[in-house]
């Protein structure tokens, strides 16, 4: 629980992927769920810094697996549409969803992907962008977006072909 940093809307990851540790930033939103269940482990309104924050029993961390095997519950319940020839979806899903979604965000907020990859690396906890790309698959949505922005780029070229100029 002495990993919520309140302060800062930061979340301390020790020991994650490859024994990494990293920092997590966060919103206004995850402040106030992370808040709440700070609240719901109060000790005779105490935070005991060493205890997990997520726990079924109050002192061991909700496993990973626990994690996944709760998420495929979810998707079950949830009874989502996944088609014929499609991997139902797995926890780890959620980190491409991130990575691909920031940058949709991007091109449709006008900003320049390619300046931020190095901010969305060290946010999921990458050395560079390289290991990041794994996780950006081009979507239609993704892919319109791209293709907007090429035809603004190119259109005064193509004007100029058309004009002779």
């Amino acid at each position: 629980m002495g990993d919520v940093d309140g302060e800062r809307d930061l979340l301390v990851v020790r020991a994650g992927k490859f024994g990494k540790s990293r920092l997590v930033p966060h919103g206004p939103r995850i402040a106030s769920l992370l808040e709440e269940q700070l609240e719901r482990r109060h000790h005779d309104g105490a935070i005991i810094d060493a205890e997990p924050l997520f726990t079924f029993d109050g002192s061991r961390s909700v496993r990973t697996g626990t994690a996944s095997k709760t998420f495929r519950q979810l998707v079950r319940t949830l009874e989502l549409v996944v088609p014929d020839g499609v991997s139902p979806p797995r926890l780890h899903s959620l980190r491409h969803s991130f990575a691909v979604g920031c940058l949709l965000r991007w091109y449709r907020e006008g900003l320049d992907p390619t300046a931020r990859l190095h901010q969305l690396s060290t946010f999921m906890g990458h050395v560079d962008p390289a290991s990041t790309a794994v996780y950006l698959t081009i979507t239609p949505a993704l892919l319109e977006e791209a293709n907007r922005r090429f035809e603004a780029f190119a259109e005064p070229a193509w004007t100029a072909m058309e004009t002779g100029r």
